[in-house]
This record gives C-alpha cells, sequence and structure tokens, in this order.
C-alpha cells in the first residue's frame, strides 16, 4: 500500500476541475464539452488514480449545481469567474488546506494554471497539464461534439468578433483566443489570457506564485487534431503577423524577458515537457501510469 502522506490532488478538464488527493490531493480540469462526471471520461481519470494510488483523496469540482450547467459552464461562463469559484472551493475543503497536485485536461490546463497564479493557499504543489493551450489557440479544426450545433456557433462567434466584450464575456473559447494577425487587439482586449500570460503589465504577484510549484508538466499530443497550433500544448505558438511558422517557448519573448517565470523554473529543473503520440488526450492507462502518475505519489 502507498504510505498516506499530506499531499492531494485536484483535477479540471477542458472545462471542469476534479481534485484528489487524501493524504494527497490532486485537482483536475477538463475539457470542453465534458463534465466533471462523465463515468466514459473524468469519472474514469479519478477512479483510475484511486485504483492505481490507494488512498488518494479526488474531489471532483462541478462548476454549477448540477452535471448540465457543468457542461454549458464550460462553453459559455466567463472563465475568469470559473477561476474564481474554484478558488473558493478549494479553500474551504479541509482536506487540501496542506497543498494538492492538480492536473487539467485541454483548457482545463490553463485554467488551473489561472489557480497557481491567483490563489497560493491552498498551496499548489505539481500542475500536470494534459493537452492544455497555455498560449491559446488560432482555429477549431475538431471541435468536440461535431453534431452540436454549438461548435458551428462557436466558430461564427471567433470568426465574427472574438475580441468583442459581448463574445468575449460570454464564449470561453474566446477567452483563450490568440489571433497572431491582431495581436495589438488580443493583448488589449482578452479577458483571461492575455492576463494570466502577462501580455499587458507584468504582475509580480502571478510570477511569484507560479514559481511556487514544485513541477509544472505539459503533455502535447504529437498528432492532435483539436488544439491548433499544438506548440501551445508546451507553451509555444505562431510567430506574430503570420500563421504558418512556430516558436517555441524559449524563443518567446515571454520567456527571454521571463515575464512569468518560466525561465528561472525551467533553469531550476521545475519545468517537464512530455510527448505522446496520439491524438487530443488519447492515451492508455499503461501511459498515464507510467509518466504522470509519479507526480502525484
Amino acid at each position: 500500500p502507498v504510505p498516506i502522506r499530506n499531499v492531494r490532488s485536484v483535477q479540471w478538464h477542458a472545462r471542469d476541475i476534479k481534485v484528489t488527493g487524501s493524504n494527497r490531493r490532486l485537482d483536475e480540469e477538463i475539457q470542453m464539452g465534458d463534465s466533471c462526471c462523465n463515468p466514459l471520461s473524468m469519472g474514469a481519470i479519478k477512479k483510475m488514480v484511486e485504483e492505481e494510488i490507494p488512498g488518494i483523496y479526488v474531489l471532483s469540482l462541478m462548476i454549477g449545481k448540477n452535471v448540465i450547467q457543468d457542461t454549458e459552464n464550460g462553453f459559455f461562463m466567463d472563465v475568469n469567474e470559473q477561476v474564481a469559484m474554484v478558488c473558493g472551493q478549494l479553500a474551504q475543503d479541509p482536506k487540501l488546506k496542506g497543498g494538492y497536485n492538480a492536473m487539467g485536461f485541454s483548457q482545463g490546463a490553463q485554467f488551473l494554471r489561472a489557480v497557481a497564479q491567483r490563489c497560493p493557499s491552498p498551496p499548489m504543489k505539481t500542475l500536470i497539464s494534459v493537452g492544455g493551450q497555455h498560449q491559446g489557440v488560432y482555429g477549431l479544426p475538431r471541435c468536440p461534439g461535431e453534431s452540436s450545433h454549438i461548435c458551428d456557433m462557436i466558430r461564427k462567434a471567433l470568426n465574427s468578433g472574438a475580441y468583442t466584450d459581448m463574445v468575449q464575456k460570454h464564449l470561453v473559447q474566446a477567452q483563450y483566443w490568440h489571433d497572431p494577425f491582431n495581436d495589438d487587439l488580443y493583448k488589449k482586449h482578452s479577458l483571461f489570457l492575455a492576463d494570466i500570460n502577462q501580455e499587458r503589465a507584468v504582475n509580480e504577484t502571478y510570477k511569484k506564485n507560479l514559481q511556487l510549484l514544485d513541477k509544472f508538466v505539459m503533455v502535447k499530443f504529437l498528432q492532435d487534431t483539436v488544439v491548433d497550433p499544438v506548440d501551445s500544448e508546451w507553451f509555444g505558438f505562431l510567430k506574430t503577423g503570420q500563421a504558418k511558422e512556430t516558436e517555441t517557448l524559449q524563443e518567446s519573448v515571454l520567456y527571454k524577458e521571463d515575464r512569468l517565470g518560466l525561465a528561472a523554473m525551467d533553469k531550476a529543473g521545475k519545468l517537464v515537457f512530455l510527448a505522446t503520440e496520439g491524438d487530443h488526450l488519447q492515451f492508455t492507462r499503461e501511459w498515464f501510469t507510467a509518466k504522470l502518475l509519479p507526480y502525484l505519489r
């Protein structure tokens, strides 16, 4: 049996969050179109972690009063409000006060990073980003739930005005939409991503809090058909002014000026870059157990 230690984990899917821990804690965040408690996705992840690490405490954070609200909020609720709601839930859970590990799936990963930067209590120990888009996206090539009219509606809204106040406040995907052709608009009007990525000004509190992490693990899916560009999963992105050439995190202004503390974390061995074959969020239990579970133990 795994000895119980005072650590927990929290998970947020591309849209939702799950927290696990037991004298370990885990926080999970889920992907858009998913919910906190889907037995085929986040529910299965929660069960798998509990089976592999006996005694771990896993908390699934629901954004809303029920599964339907939780799913809808992943598309339409202001991300800043979601992050504030999660910070409140974590602070109120006595089992997490000693610290927790966080695991975010797809968009849930950048949402959990915002939690780390804005809410240092209780302390997040390790952040695992599974297919997260830390520099945002510029495309919606295969929106989850293609049969739904929601994906078409999202595309139309993003194309017509991703940075208008109405779209920014009411469409989650617009809040991490990063248009390389309209860099000034993005920096000025992006309500969420431009803020947590220090695009307008350097918030020293964000920088200090993120560096409190012991590890920041980023997983990239090499055949990803959902995230565009896939480089965003390792904090890279398209070079400004065009949509073909990309740059790595280490080549970016964010890193060179160390606006978020990532360069310092890299030098300290706190950044971990993992790659795996497969499409978005497609992985085996064996891979998950071998590559990610060690960061939760």
